[in-house]
């Protein structure tokens, strides 16, 4: 399949190909280069990032961080 750069710099995605990658009217892609070529692909609903670190050390370590600020707070305002 093929397809004509226009004046602006748009190419059509030919029918097949929107149809087989779920791209409509209003989806979003993204592209990116790829050795001498481009490539392109519907960017897939992005993940809520809520959550995403539960059961992580990680909030453990930031609670514990933010404690010892307050302390140091503390003992300077005395």
């Amino acid at each position: 399949m093929t397809s004509r750069v226009g004046p602006k710099g748009q190419v059509v995605i030919p029918q097949q190909l929107r149809h087989e990658l779920g791209i409509e009217p209003g989806s979003e892609v993204e592209f990116w280069r790829d050795g001498d070529h481009v490539a392109v692909r519907p960017v897939t609903a992005r993940k809520s990032l809520r959550g995403r670190f539960k059961g992580s050390p990680l909030l453990g370590d930031l609670m514990r961080e933010r404690v010892e600020e307050r302390d140091r707070e503390d003992r300077r305002c005395r």
